[in-house]
C-alpha cells in the first residue's frame, strides 16, 4: 500500500501517515464528506467516540478498546488538520502542548518537589492548574468547569472545587438534610402547579443528592449508571414473567405491575 513504508517489519501505518491520510481524505479531490466538516458538525462525533471507549473499557473488551481510542484519535486528527488549514495550530502542536503540560504539572517526577502520595500530588497539580490558568480566585475553578459535562459530573465537579474553598457541608448527614429541605420545597411547587417551579426544585433536590454521593465518596455518574441497568434488568424479568403468564404488560394494573416487579426484585437477591 501506498502509505506503507517499504522498510517496515511489521507492515504497519505510522502517525505521521495517519495525518497525511487525515489530510488527503480533506484535500480538494478526497472525500465528499469528509471535505464539508468542520469543528462544530463533528462535535457530537467525538463524545459519541469517547463514551465507545468508556464502554469498551466498562466491558473489558481489548479489541473494542483498541478500536474505539483508534476512533477517538481520528477525533483528535481531524480537528488538528482542519485547525492546520484554518493557521492556528496543527498536531504537533497539540502533543508538544499536552507534553509541557505533563512535565509542568510533574514537579515530583522531573523537578525536585516531593510528594510521595497520591494525596499530595493531586493537591500540586490542582494549584499548578490554578497558576497555569491564571485562576485567581475559587470563582475562577467554578467557572472553568465544562458546560458539556454531563450534569450530574458538573454538579460533583462544581461542589468539590467548592469544597477547597470550605465552602461545604461537615459531613454527609449535615448534608442529608439538605434533601429533605429541597423535597418539601419541590411538594410545595407541585401543589402550586407552577412547572418552572417545579423544574427548578427538581434541579435543587438533584444537586443536594449528589452533594450527599460526593461526601460519601459515591461518583453520581457510575451510581446512575449502574441503577439504569439495574432498571432495565428488572424490567425485563418481570415482562418475561407476564409473557409466560400469558398476559399483556399494557392491559394490567399498577397493583398488578408493582406484583411482578416486586417479584422481579426479589430473584436479584436469589441470584
Amino acid at each position: 500500500m501506498v502509505y506503507l513504508k517499504a522498510d517496515s517489519a511489521k507492515n504497519k501505518y505510522d502517525m505521521e501517515q495517519f495525518i497525511n491520510i487525515m489530510k488527503m481524505l480533506r484535500a480538494p479531490d478526497g472525500c465528499p464528506w469528509d471535505k464539508e466538516q468542520t469543528h462544530s458538525s463533528i462535535r457530537n462525533n467525538f463524545l459519541e467516540e469517547v463514551y465507545e471507549v468508556v464502554d469498551a473499557i466498562d466491558r473489558d473488551s481489548t479489541e473494542d478498546m483498541r478500536e474505539e481510542l483508534g476512533d477517538v484519535l481520528m477525533q483528535v486528527v481531524f480537528h488538528a488538520v482542519m485547525a492546520e488549514e484554518e493557521n492556528r495550530f496543527d498536531f504537533s502542536d497539540v502533543v508538544n502542548e499536552v507534553c509541557q503540560k505533563l512535565v509542568y504539572r510533574h514537579p515530583h517526577v522531573f523537578g525536585d518537589v516531593k510528594a510521595d502520595t497520591s494525596e499530595k500530588v493531586l493537591d500540586n497539580w490542582e494549584k499548578l492548574k490554578r497558576t497555569e490558568k491564571s485562576q485567581s480566585t475559587y470563582t475562577d475553578t467554578l467557572k472553568s468547569v465544562p458546560l458539556a459535562f454531563p450534569s450530574l459530573m458538573r454538579a460533583q465537579k462544581l461542589q468539590k472545587r467548592a469544597s477547597k474553598a470550605g465552602y461545604d457541608w461537615t459531613s454527609a448527614e449535615e448534608a442529608f438534610g439538605k434533601i429533605n429541605e429541597e423535597t418539601t420545597e419541590l411538594k410545595e411547587a407541585m401543589a402550586d402547579a407552577d412547572k418552572a417551579e417545579i423544574a427548578e426544585e427538581i434541579g435543587d433536590l438533584l444537586f443536594s443528592v449528589v452533594n450527599v454521593a460526593r461526601l460519601l465518596g459515591v461518583d453520581c455518574e457510575e451510581a446512575l449508571h449502574r441503577s439504569n441497568d439495574k432498571f432495565i434488568s428488572r424490567f425485563s424479568k418481570a415482562e418475561e414473567t407476564i409473557i409466560k403468564d400469558g398476559k399483556n404488560i399494557k392491559q394490567l394494573s399498577a397493583a398488578e405491575l408493582d406484583e411482578y416487579w416486586q417479584s422481579a426484585k426479589k430473584n436479584d437477591f436469589i441470584q
